[in-house]
Order: C-alpha cells, then structure tokens, then sequence
C-alpha cells in the first residue's frame, strides 16, 4: 500500500500553485474542489507514490529473504509493475480527489473533517484503480484479511501523519 500511501502527503508537501478546478464553481455556487486540489501537487504526489512504489519493488527483488518478501508484490515485473504502483498512486489522489467534490457538494469547506471518509477516500480509489489496472494481480494481493487489515490500519495511520503534518506546518488542520 505504500504506492496509495504517500501520494497525499507529498501532494501536501510539493502542492500550491494552480487549483486543478481552475477556480470555477458549479451551479451550486461552490467550488467543484478547491485550492487545495493543485496540478502540482497532483503531479508531485503521483510521481513520489509511483517511485516509491517501483523503489519498493526493487527492494523486494534484491532482498527478498531479508525483507520477508513473495514475488510478485506488484506483478510480474517490467511494464505490469509500472501499471500497478501507478493505478495505485494515481488511484489514491482520484479517491481523495473525488471525495472532496462530494465535500463541497455538502457544503463543507477546505479541511473539514469527514470522519472514516476522509480516512479510506484515497485507499478505496487505489484500490479500485489497482483492481481495474490488473484485475488476476489484485484478488492475488489484496484478500479480505489484507483488505480488512488495510482498513483497520489505514485510520490510524492517516491521524499520525496528519497530526505530523500539522505539527510541522504543511497542513492547516490536525485531522
């Protein structure tokens, strides 16, 4: 999951500049996303996640004894690999993405909170892109014990880098 992981951080991090929605709103007179849903960081967040994923996967095949590790993690290599950390990573922003039409749909501002949507927005994205990117790879990987696993830990993961996220000034609210 590392690949669905960092891509919002590091979007936090290298973001700013220009909103992908371009500042229009829609016939409800809200934003469609925000300032806070820019092209760079979109694009910064996306390649970090695809490297660390392909970083990850290099790691596995270098180390795998070490690093307790079964071929394939993310395909058999090559091209599938690339197509998997991608749809992960890009999988993650559009999750996050998405919600956060929804958000302004309900008339909810930049930052406020969404409990358990705000937390699993990104990984249910990642999860449906990895599946639609490599449906035989994805029922191999992500069996309902891991998939449950990955929703019992995605939230408390997702308050600690928030909370250090806050804490070192790259975002606005702790949650």
């Amino acid at each position: 999951m590392l690949p669905a992981y960092l891509p919002n951080p590091f979007a936090a991090v290298f973001g700013g500049g220009r909103p992908i929605d371009g500042g229009k709103t829609m016939s409800d007179g809200r934003r469609i996303l925000g300032d806070g849903k820019t092209f760079r960081g979109f694009f910064a967040g996306l390649i970090c996640g695809t490297l660390a994923g392909l970083l990850q996967m290099r790691l596995i095949e270098s180390y795998p004894v070490i690093l307790g590790a079964q071929l394939p993690a993310f395909g058999t290599g090559g091209l599938n690999t690339t197509i998997v950390v991608f749809a992960l990573a890009f999988g993650s922003l559009f999750g996050d993405m998405f919600m956060s039409f929804f958000k302004r749909r309900m008339g909810l501002k930049r930052g406020a909170p969404l409990p358990v949507v705000d937390q699993l927005d990104f990984v249910m994205g990642a999860l449906i892109f990895a599946y639609l990117a490599s449906p035989y790879w994805f029922s191999e990987q992500f069996t309902f014990k891991i998939i449950l696993v990955i929703l019992i830990i995605t939230p408390l993961l997702h308050l600690v880098t928030n909370v250090i996220g806050y804490f070192i000034g790259v975002k606005k609210e702790p949650w």
